[in-house]
């Protein structure tokens, strides 16, 4: 049993992208557990009594436009419209006749928890033989998990209405995230997923689809190919570009914009070509004096400019972080949600201000204006 509520209202700011609310015991007694998701972090609370229906008042008093209400008997779905009407769906418990599950169990959290044996994670040498997390892999263990927590944030999941999902990983390297994904979606969500992995790399690809059939993972395979060139068969969903260097973030965004992804992950790595075009004077010119602040600022501007253009193409995009620089100092992801076909003209106004101060054309523009798919 739960109650999901997401969305917001038009017109309306939500602090959460979605809250659940489900009923847990904890030392044998009745709780109602609320778990806040925002772009950054979810939060999770337990109250009793009096408190726990406070609560409930408040959360359902926010302005949700979606509320989903999951019981042993049936699933109800209220939508609310643009123009405040509710549509209200009714349908058969996709839990069955099961007894509620009142588990009060902080592993739920992790999409693969730490303490439950999981084949994949055992396979990739990440897990040892007793279903224990390896000390030295616990860094890749998080990031892992991380990634996945991050994907769910996103509330899309449960949208999809075609099967299988088409996933596009672009410049995947190693790609043990594309694994993880995919064994994920398929194996823990049973969401029917296919996935591409691209690379120049023609070692890698071979390594990757090697792995694959170990794995034996029929529905993945990997590709050489730049990025840019590269053509879909089918258009992708879903669009990865974790960790791809420079100027492949891009392509792969620019990837996404052309296939319609309705949802792109991207963690950029270096940023080198707005590094060379940064030669703006006074006040900023103490800053790019020195090296490395130059070269952070190259970072952050490269980065805005992407969520710029994401927003300027209908994306609801978030730059926030990956994961904790305790375990990796390339931290950053944008994370855009397909929305509308355009964007508010605001993003482009912003856009356009941001480069004639600095005096730079970022690469992903150039890359649009070349496909003809500049948005204004």
């Amino acid at each position: 049993m739960r109650i999901t509520l997401k969305g917001q209202l038009r017109g309306h700011e939500v602090q959460w992208r979605r809250v659940v609310v489900r009923p847990v015991l904890i030392k044998q007694a009745r709780h109602l557990q609320f778990s806040y998701f925002d772009s950054r972090q979810d939060i999770t609370k337990n109250y009793r009594g009096g408190e726990a229906v406070a609560k409930l008042d408040e959360v359902l008093a926010l302005p949700f436009s979606s509320v989903t209400v999951k019981t042993t008997l049936e699933d109800v779905h209220i939508q609310v419209t643009r123009e405040g009407r509710g549509i209200f769906t009714r349908k058969k418990a996709s839990q069955g006749e099961r007894v509620p599950d009142l588990a009060h169990d902080a592993r739920k959290n992790l999409p693969l928890p730490a303490d439950k044996a999981d084949t994949f994670l055992h396979a990739t040498g990440i897990m040892n033989d007793e279903g224990k997390v390896i000390p030295a892999m616990r860094d890749k263990f998080s990031q892992i998990n991380e990634f996945l927590k991050l994907l769910e944030h996103t509330g899309e999941l449960e949208h999809f209405e075609k099967s299988p999902l088409n996933i596009l990983d672009c410049g995947c390297g190693s790609a043990y995230l594309s694994f993880a994904m995919y064994h994920y979606l398929n194996d823990v969500r049973g969401l029917p997923a296919k996935l591409v992995g691209i690379d120049t790399d023609r070692m890698l690809i071979e390594k990757s689809n090697q792995h694959g059939r170990e794995l034996g993972f029929d529905k993945i395979c990997f590709q050489q190919s730049a990025i840019i060139d590269y053509v879909p068969e089918v258009a992708p969903d879903i669009v990865l570009a974790l960790h791809a260097c420079d100027t492949a973030t891009d392509e792969a965004l620019v990837q996404g914009i052309l296939g319609n992804a309705r949802l792109i992950l991207c963690a950029p790595c270096c940023h080198h070509e707005l590094h060379e075009q940064l030669h703006v004077g006074a006040p900023f010119q103490p800053v790019l004096r020195h090296g490395i602040l130059k070269k952070r600022m190259a970072d952050i501007l490269t980065d805005t400019f992407r969520a710029l253009v994401l927003q300027m193409m209908g994306y609801n995009t978030d730059v926030i972080e990956f994961i904790s620089t305790e375990h990796t100092d390339r931290n950053l992801m944008i994370r855009a949600v397909k929305r509308t076909s355009r964007g508010d003209k605001k993003y482009l106004l912003e856009y356009e201000e941001l480069k004639v101060f600095w005096e730079v054309t970022p690469y992903i523009e150039k890359l649009l204006r070349e496909k003809e798919c500049w948005p204004y």
